[in-house]
């Protein structure tokens, strides 16, 4: 599964807390925009867009460093993009979440024979946990925050999530969770602390297939698919419904690829 994709799920799931991370002004509207850009369109899979009232928030999440074309030349090529689609003023945020050593990495400008452009790094393994650990749209990130014992650390959001009273959120926060954590820690330690007793209620969704639990398998995609793409129609959600265990394994790995109804239908469509 992609953790960059994650990221942009959860960062899309509450724009307005990311916003509140990233920005001075404490604004509180906040709304995601499309992440195709004109200009000959291209796909900002693992970006997001969020505009408030008084500029475009520019979020890039990434693993590994290394890229094609490299990180500073497509976050100059974005912001040409985004300033001349929308002409307003842009922050632009760069947050790596696996631990590296890449001069990429610690790099916060493009520069050229004569262009130099400035943006923000965030490097989560030197960020102040307690942030994240008290903010449950932060929370699965907190995993891979600085922490002198990352066992310790990782008992600590697992007792944050089964303190979270909404269950649609506590499941949410669970499986993102368990996804950030894979990158630092080995799986069974990850077992150890979101155990089945802390997180009983947790639909992690591979746990869900390993059951052969088809028809909570199929709720928890559902509410995955209409919590990011809004009310989808009937016919859609009812060819869903109907796929056996292994397509819903295969679908749920599929998921944060799509960004749109169209993907999902065209997904269902080469079933035959």
């Amino acid at each position: 599964m992609s953790y960059d994709n994650t990221a942009k799920y959860l960062a899309e799931l509450y724009p307005t807390e990311f916003a509140k991370w990233l920005l001075t002004d404490k604004t509180t509207e906040v709304t995601v925009l499309k992440t195709e850009l004109s200009i000959e369109p291209i796909r900002a899979d693992y970006v997001t867009f969020l505009q408030t009232s008084s500029r475009i928030l520019h979020i890039e999440f990434q693993t590994l460093p290394k890229s094609n074309p490299p990180i500073p030349l497509r976050i100059l090529d974005y912001y040409v993009r985004l300033k001349r689609q929308y002409n307003t003023p842009i922050t632009q945020v760069v947050i790596f979440l696996q631990q590296s050593s890449d001069p990429i990495a610690f790099t916060e400008e493009y520069t050229d024979e004569s262009t130099n452009h400035r943006y923000r790094v965030i490097r989560l393994w030197e960020q102040d946990s307690a942030l994240f650990l008290d903010n449950p749209a932060l929370l699965p990130l907190a995993p891979l925050t600085r922490t002198d014992s990352p066992a310790a650390l990782l008992s600590q959001v697992a007792q944050k999530i089964a303190k979270i009273t909404d269950r649609d959120e506590r499941q949410n926060i669970a499986g993102c969770t368990e996804i950030f954590a894979g990158l630092r820690f080995e799986k069974d330690l990850i077992r150890q602390f979101l155990r089945e007793d802390i997180m009983q209620e947790s639909v992690i969704y591979q746990d869900i297939l390993q059951k052969g639990e088809q028809r909570e398998a199929f709720r928890f995609l559902n509410r995955l698919l209409n919590r990011r793409f809004g009310d989808i129609e009937p016919s859609i959600i009812e060819q869903v419904r109907v796929l056996s265990v292994e397509q819903l394994e295969v679908l749920g790995e599929a998921f944060l690829d799509f960004s749109s109804v169209e993907d999902l239908v065209a997904w269902l469509g080469q079933l035959g």
